[in-house]
């Protein structure tokens, strides 16, 4: 080992690497100890300064009295000089881990107690360094061996004065039992409520720092779910124009442009380009006027107006005449009005399957059919067109939407989709959506 040197920082890690090859950490050690306001931290202190205090006054009063001759002053400061090195030795220069292992104290307290009897037998003003006693045991573990080394430290502060405890027992026993009972009871309860005490204010501490931590840490969650929140709505929002523009912009200049390539191929026939280029500037303001209730997060005006059924009856009707398409539209069941968001992603979906119908199906005949039952409510587009080719393809248009915007749509609601196509023979499509009926204000 190392040699100690008058650093103790120095001193206590020699010492500590020394001693773990003896007792490698031999419990954890105690929060409390190195706490000036808890017993066992306030006896630290007390061992740390008062013990050599002490014991200094008491040998020079020791010294100082006439009665002793040389060999007896000789004799003293030799015991003096041991208890110095004993104190140095078992406590002062040990490591906090290791001044508290419940070995070493019970052996340091054995030796003080034992050294400051042999000091007082010879000299009762040594009577001040058997108070050190007290504070050793305060350190004892378990409680039961700390309250039998303040009775034992007790009865010899207050019988070797008289000759012992025999003697104070043949003088006034009950009243030598009751002092010691008493100072051994209101010493070591004091310590056991100040540890109880410190323990509670440690719990405390501990729980506002934790609580702190934790509102930290919350407010810093806080504000990224925040964030979040503000990025997925700017999405969503984004999602919503993709769609409403895919909805209402695209599909109008699709059906503008198809009125006005039928208008030039019948440039010889005065009325029939009329109709056309009629039907492709109301195909425009219409056009405008849905982009415009997109814009304002307004559904379609004929939804607005009228019922489900009937908005998508002026939706057929609207197709057919502008395509040329025949188209036949029923409704089953009994009607009824459902939640807006589930009215309007029917509405959408029926107007992109009639859409794709005219742009890949080159149908002469539609069917579109929407039935309510109990809790289900079904939209079926089918027509005698090309069918979907045969690789199983799905029609696409040139901004990448088609049937993956029926879906989309579909699954904002809980609803499916599902395709039935034979090339050659036509193509169906039913939509699904839960029958949850709106709200009704009495």
């Amino acid at each position: 080992m190392a040699l100690l040197s008058t650093d103790s920082r120095h001193n206590e890690a020699v010492l500590e690497k020394g001693w773990s090859r003896v007792w490698p950490a031999p419990y954890p050690a105690r929060p409390c100890v190195s706490d000036l306001y808890t017993p066992s931290g306030f006896a630290d202190k007390a061992v740390s300064w008062g013990a050599y205090l002490l014991l200094g006054i008491g040998t020079v009063l020791s010294l100082a009295q006439e009665n002793q001759s040389g060999a007896d002053r000789l004799g003293t400061l030799g015991l003096v000089g041991i208890a110095a090195v004993w104190e140095l030795l078992t406590f002062s220069v040990l490591p906090g881990r290791l001044r508290h292992h419940p070995v070493i104290v019970a052996v340091s307290f054995t030796g003080v107690l034992t050294i400051a009897s042999i000091l007082m037998i010879r000299d009762t003003v040594f009577l001040a360094f058997m108070i050190i006693g007290f504070f050793h045991a305060l350190v004892l573990r378990p409680k039961t061996l700390m309250f039998l080394g303040l009775a034992t430290c007790s009865v010899l502060i207050h019988t070797l004065p008289i000759g012992g405890p025999l003697v104070a027992m043949d003088r006034n026993a009950l009243l030598y039992l009751t002092i010691i009972a008493v100072q051994t009871l209101s010493i070591g309860g004091g310590s056991v409520v100040g540890e109880k005490a410190f323990e509670q204010n440690e719990q405390r501490r501990k729980a506002l720092n934790e609580l702190e931590v934790a509102l930290k840490e919350n407010e810093g969650l806080h504000s990224q779910l925040v964030a979040q929140a503000r990025e997925a709505g700017v999405l969503d929002e984004r999602q919503r124009l993709a769609r409403e523009i895919h909805d209402t912009l695209a599909q109008g200049f699709t059906g503008i442009v198809t009125q006005l390539e039928a208008a030039e191929q019948a440039r010889r026939d005065p009325a029939q380009w009329r109709s056309h280029v009629d039907q492709a500037r109301t195909l425009a303001r219409q056009g405008l006027a849905e982009a415009r209730r997109s814009v304002q997060a307004l559904g379609p005006e004929s939804l607005e107006r009228n019922p489900l059924p009937e908005a998508i009856s002026e939706l057929a009707d609207r197709w057919s005449q502008r395509t040329g398409v025949e188209l036949a539209f029923e409704t089953t069941g009994e009607s009824k009005p459902l939640l807006s968001e589930i009215e309007l992603s029917l509405y959408r979906v029926a107007q992109e399957a009639l859409t794709n119908v005219s742009k890949h199906a080159n149908a002469s005949k539609v069917g579109v059919t929407l039935s309510y039952m109990d809790d289900v409510v079904l939209l079926d587009v089918r027509d005698d067109g090309v069918g979907i080719g045969s690789n199983g393809s799905e029609p696409r248009d040139e901004s990448g939407y088609g049937l993956d915007t029926m879906k989309q749509r579909l699954r904002r609601v809980a609803g499916t989709l599902e395709v039935e196509s034979t090339p050659g023979e036509g193509t169906a499509i039913s939509a699904s959506v839960p029958a949850i009926a709106t709200e009704t204000v009495p």
